[in-house]
């Protein structure tokens, strides 16, 4: 090949970078281009413990595989309810949040408290979710709610409300407990400013999320009976 031949081609091929460039550079195309490797490097994790019930509650194919496809729709799932990291692994944190919504969907033909003549808070450890029945009848709809840890598991059965504070601080762990609702010694209903899917679990009391226990707070009053059931899974 002679110089100048070289050059034309070296020509050609340095014009052809540059329109790529330009083409990169426009506003929609680098975007496009810079979320589709965002979303490539996210989603690159392998099926989680919980991949097949993911993907049912998604309408995923429930094949217990991990595909981009399954690692996006689980990863915009997680950003939604605040799990993190957002990595699209369907570990216990989404998994429990999927009990939520599952909870949720039920409705009013929820199972697992029972009927009772007055207002009852249902706690379900196995589902980590809370809802309250005024005579049977679902006066609250389900919430997401983190109970004891191992070594500090929230006592199961029935209970009262004996005691509201609506600021109370815990000297014993020096932390606020807002909304504070207790029902079984020092184990109360109330606020938590973590994310509520996450672990550890609480010290023995029922963690909402702040909007909830603030909602819960004004649906309820002293003599109000908790019951509580099933075993927390996880730390």
């Amino acid at each position: 090949m002679s110089n100048r031949a070289g050059c034309v081609a070296a020509g050609h091929l340095a014009g052809l970078l540059a329109g790529l460039l330009i083409v990169l550079a426009a506003p929609g195309v680098a975007q496009a281009s810079s979320v589709g490797a965002a979303r490539a490097a996210a989603c690159t994790a392998s099926a989680g413990p919980y991949q097949k019930q993911v993907e049912k509650h998604l309408g995923l194919p429930v094949d217990g595989q991990q595909s981009t496809a399954d690692c996006e729709a689980i990863a915009a799932f997680q950003r939604e309810h605040g799990i993190e990291p957002a990595d699209g692994t369907a570990d216990l944190h989404t998994y429990r949040a999927v009990m939520w919504q599952q909870a949720l969907a039920e409705g009013g033909a929820i199972k697992g408290c029972p009927d009772t003549d007055g207002v009852v808070v249902c706690i379900d450890e196995n589902r980590q979710v809370l809802w309250v029945e005024d005579a049977g009848r679902v006066a609250f709809e389900p919430v997401p709610a983190r109970t004891g840890k191992p070594g500090y598991g929230t006592r199961t059965g029935w209970f009262e409300i004996f005691e509201r504070v609506e600021e109370f601080w815990s000297d014993l762990y020096d932390g606020p407990m807002p909304f504070a609702q207790f029902f079984s010694g020092g184990q109360a209903l109330h606020a938590s400013y973590r994310p509520i899917f996450e672990d550890p679990g609480s010290h023995g009391c029922v963690n909402l999320r702040y909007d909830d226990a603030k909602a819960l707070w004004g649906k309820l009053k002293l003599g109000d009976e908790v019951y509580v059931w099933g075993t927390r899974t996880g730390d």
